[in-house]
């Protein structure tokens, strides 16, 4: 545990480096979103649709943009993330733009510890379980957090994708599909701004789909659907190419880049 506490402080270090930098990047487009464009994507708001009225509990939220999304329109929002430099400016934003989302600065896995509320939704997106060791824990924080009858949403990276290693510019299959063991990188530059001179360092875990549906019917959701994706709507990889809707895709198709879950809590 004490070694996966210093993963933990490692990739909080990483994250808590990358908020400026992230903040002042074309990808997050802070200008646009400051002035009222929403940063959810069409896999997440045809999934969800109206959320007014609704809570809604975001988990590694990074700096707000789509939590605030989710406030405008109409949701009741906690927000939660590893990075205290996140939560902060997520908390300056929330201000700025007179919202009412609430920001809590705690590793995923304790949001219990810090949380007793439970809620309709609980939101979870791109980039997110492979920070985490295992599964069962997030399943069960998740069930431990919803309502009876509420929802849970999660679009992710399909597992494959982190198959590869990236980092010499072309994507060479390096990882397993469902490796135990953690995965660590030292890069310079970020996804959202690739010339950035910070050097992220950075502890991950691969997840296959059977390990991500078992942790959410083990804590006793109800998958809906796990659908699999060939578009993204995010250019992080490398040989991507646009289409029609806006979205990101390989042009040979082999293999799917998004999932997306939906469960509800009996």
């Amino acid at each position: 545990m004490d070694l996966e506490k210093n993963y933990f402080e490692t990739n909080k270090e990483t994250w808590n480096a990358k908020v400026n930098v992230h903040a002042e990047s074309d990808m997050y487009n802070m200008k646009a979103f400051k002035e009222g464009e929403s940063s959810l994507m069409p896999y997440e708001l045809e999934a969800l649709g109206n959320v007014s009225g609704k809570s809604l509990l975001h988990l590694q939220c990074h700096f707000g943009q789509d939590t605030l999304s989710w406030s405008r329109m109409g949701a009741t929002c906690v927000g939660v993330d590893l990075s205290d430099e996140g939560i902060k400016l997520a908390k300056s934003l929330n201000e700025e733009l007179k919202l009412d989302a609430k920001f809590v600065c705690c590793n995923v896995l304790d949001t219990s510890e810090h949380i007793n509320e439970k809620f309709d939704i609980v939101f979870t997106s791109y980039g997110v379980i492979g920070w985490l060791p295992d599964l069962k824990p997030w399943g069960i924080m998740i069930a431990e957090r919803l309502k009876n009858g509420g929802t849970f949403f999660m679009a992710e990276f399909h597992p494959i994708v982190w198959m590869f290693n990236y980092l010499e510019g072309k994507p060479v299959m390096e990882y397993g599909y469902m490796q135990e063991e953690v995965i660590f990188e030292e890069y310079e530059g970020t996804y959202a701004n690739q010339d950035s001179k910070i050097i992220s360092k950075e502890y991950g875990w691969n997840h296959g789909l059977s390990e991500v549906i078992n942790a959410l019917t083990e804590a006793g959701l109800h998958i809906e659907y796990l659908n699999e994706y060939h578009e993204s709507p995010y250019n992080v990889l490398p040989d991507l190419v646009e289409t029609e809707t806006g979205m990101f895709k390989k042009t040979d198709n082999l293999y799917p880049l998004i999932f997306t879950i939906k469960a509800t809590k009996p």
